[in-house]
């Protein structure tokens, strides 16, 4: 078993798809060969989901600055979905060399010190284009001294069968000595994407609380420059990508939501259980604290199906180092 240390862990979508072992959509996502060892967030709210779901002695509630290198076990690979908000094209007036957005070199220092044969990083596509591609250069040069060969790729992860459109970079650094190059897994849904019925199971629910009110449709058909917004989705195609923003949908926003009633123009916002669907989480898949609790941890979280993919391919790397 390959051991696991996943910094920025939040409720755990890196760590549900990289163990493996779950259903989704009627398909079992096998078992891999990893341990999870040591999984670390500052988050105390997204720690306790991760507690709900995941066997681990070591998790640690804690600001992953303040973290020692000696702190953390040994392990083989290293995981980091470290926070994007100064990376994301959506606020794109977000000082991208803040302190939030150098939390990369975090990661970095530890696999220096650590030496895992392995680091695996997600974020969002802004990272790749914002300031020329200047922000990502200084990623990848991070991990080159401290002595990495790095391969990256926009991922999308509705190719991976996840019935949401959600463009992430996946970076896979492979320590240098390896000599070893990381092949991206081929992608299994391209043209056959999973629609977003496979989450949503009926339109009409009976929680009144999910439906937006007539004041708010009104709203929408009154904005200004007729921005009709309300982005209602298709059943029959992957849904736009969701946010942290789930619990504050609104239908003048950019944000995914569903039309139950086209003549009554009924409108109403995605369930947690939805949402964690449209995620790829497994149903059985636990989120504790609020509904807005919920919805954030969802909505930041790394989809476990798409994960699940890039973490078998890394697997088949190392067995063929340790054949």
């Amino acid at each position: 078993m390959y051991k696991v240390v996943s910094l920025f862990c939040g409720c755990g979508g890196a760590d549900c798809g990289i163990l493996g072992g779950f259903d989704f959509n009627d398909k079992y996502y096998e078992r891999l060969p990893y341990e999870l060892v040591y999984a670390t967030d500052i988050n105390k709210k997204a720690i306790a989901t991760h507690k709900a779901n995941f066997k681990t002695d070591n998790l640690v509630c804690k600001d992953i600055c303040e973290t020692e290198s000696a702190e953390i076990p040994d392990h083989n690979i290293l995981v980091g979905g470290f926070p994007c908000q100064s990376f994301s094209t959506v606020n794109p007036t977000k000082d991208p060399f803040d302190e939030r957005a150098n939390l990369y070199k975090q990661m970095a220092r530890i696999a220096k010190d650590k030496q895992p044969e392995i680091c695996i990083a997600e974020n969002v596509k802004g990272l790749m284009t914002l300031h020329g591609g200047e922000i990502l250069r200084r990623v990848r040069a991070a991990f080159d001294e401290a002595g990495y060969d790095t391969y990256y790729r926009l991922i999308n992860a509705a190719d991976y069968g996840v019935p949401q459109r959600r463009e992430r970079m996946i970076m896979v650094c492979v320590r240098k000595d390896l000599q070893k190059e990381y092949i991206f897994p081929e992608k299994t849904n391209e043209g056959n994407w999973v629609p977003l019925s496979a989450a949503v199971h009926k339109l009409a629910i009976e929680e009144q609380k999910y439906y937006f009110s007539e004041r708010a449709v009104q709203g929408m058909k009154n904005a200004k420059n007729n921005m009709k917004r309300g982005l209602a989705q298709s059943l029959d195609a992957p849904c736009l990508t969701v946010t942290s923003h789930l619990a504050k949908v609104s239908l003048n926003s950019r944000d995914p939501v569903l039309l139950v009633d086209s003549d009554k123009e009924i409108y109403r916002r995605f369930t947690p259980r939805e949402a964690a669907r449209i995620q790829s989480f497994p149903d059985t898949f636990i989120f504790e604290g609020t509904e807005a609790d919920a919805y954030r941890q969802i909505g930041n979280a790394i989809p476990p199906v798409m994960f699940w993919h890039i973490a078998k391919a890394v697997s088949d790397l190392l067995d063929g180092i340790d054949g």
